[in-house]
């Protein structure tokens, strides 16, 4: 009897009785346990009374469950074929989903991770990667790395002196932007920019010992320089990012222009004040030379091609021609009379 009731507790029955125990004579509802056996002392009889249908309310972990009648889940019964019981397994999320989330929020982190610890994998890679370059000195020079690129490169194998010009005028930019002496103009200081006056190369000397080539480093150094009482001098030293080695030389001087009537200015006083701060007192990298180029006349010379006017890529953001194009037209000049003379030959 004891086994079962406690199977009764795990398993109740499906039918439920409504019918209520019978107590034996004499005895009350207090003489019933949990059970359903009658504990009161046995009859002359000698038995024990116990009621044949008794079954216990079934409890779990001490709570007791309380079964609707039978005729309510057998009402139910056609809504449990139709939809199915709510089971452990059938709540689950769908883990496919949970399973894309978990991957793609492991990618993104691992991104983030490589860009955060990100370490050159060559000792020749660049120290500085993104070419910002920085302020060393005492805050009076430029330092900045550039990575020779495939484009930069001639027929030769190495680049070219206008690729090497370009490196040149966009570490004196950068220099004039870290410093905070950039304004609205291509390399013009506010207050130049206010008085519409450019800078504008007058005179330059480079001196080359050694053109790199594709994949190489090259370190540029730049400052300035007082030039008389309305110019500027700006002097650069071009080396081997690796070794160290001195590969280039150049120093070349500044004036100012005005951009509405395309004339020579002085330097004006607030401009004076703007850049003076950022002079070093200290003589050309490259030795002056005083030697001045003829003059060419059309009658004299040997070759001569017309034609060649400015394109609108050779203007840059001051609407003025470049200095590295000019060079850019000498050699291209340069290089035809040069073919036209070996073809003749």
């Amino acid at each position: 009897m004891v086994a079962s009731a406690a199977t009764a507790a795990f398993f109740p029955v499906t039918k439920a009785s409504s019918t209520k125990a019978s107590l034996v004579p004499g005895g009350g509802s207090d003489n019933l346990d949990t059970r359903g056996i009658n504990s009161s002392k046995p009859t002359s009889s000698g038995g024990l009374k116990v009621k044949a249908n008794a079954q216990a309310t079934p409890k779990i972990n001490g709570t007791s469950i309380h079964y609707p009648p039978s005729s309510e889940r057998l009402k139910n019964s056609d809504e449990t074929s139709i939809a199915p019981a709510r089971t452990f397994i059938n709540q689950l999320p769908d883990w496919s989903v949970l399973l894309t989330a978990i991957t793609a929020m492991f990618l993104a982190a691992e991104k983030q991770w490589t860009l955060l610890d990100w370490k050159p994998r060559r000792s020749d890679m660049l120290v500085d990667p993104f070419g910002l370059g920085k302020i060393v000195q005492d805050g009076l020079v430029f330092q900045q790395n550039f990575s020779i690129r495939s484009y930069e490169i001639g027929v030769d194998g190495t680049t070219s002196i206008e690729s090497f010009m370009n490196h040149l005028q966009e570490t004196a930019l950068n220099h004039a932007k870290t410093v905070g002496l950039l304004g609205d103009g291509f390399g013009s200081t506010e207050a130049m920019s206010k008085r519409n006056l450019i800078w504008v190369v007058a005179r330059m000397q480079i001196l080359v010992n050694r053109y790199p080539t594709w994949g190489d480093t090259v370190q540029v150094d730049t400052w300035v320089a007082a030039n008389g009482k309305n110019g500027m001098r700006r002097d650069w030293l071009v080396r081997d990012g690796n070794s160290g080695e001195t590969l280039a030389r150049a120093s070349s001087k500044w004036v100012m222009m005005n951009t509405s009537t395309r004339k020579l200015s002085k330097m004006p006083d607030d401009v004076r004040v703007e850049i003076e701060p950022y002079f070093m007192d200290c003589a050309p990298i490259v030795e002056e030379d005083g030697r001045k180029l003829p003059k060419l006349d059309e009658s004299t010379s040997d070759y001569v091609r017309n034609g060649l006017t400015p394109r609108w890529n050779d203007l840059d953001l001051n609407q003025h021609v470049n200095n590295v194009k000019y060079i850019g037209w000498i050699l291209e000049v340069t290089l035809f009379f040069s073919r036209k003379l070996f073809y003749f030959s």
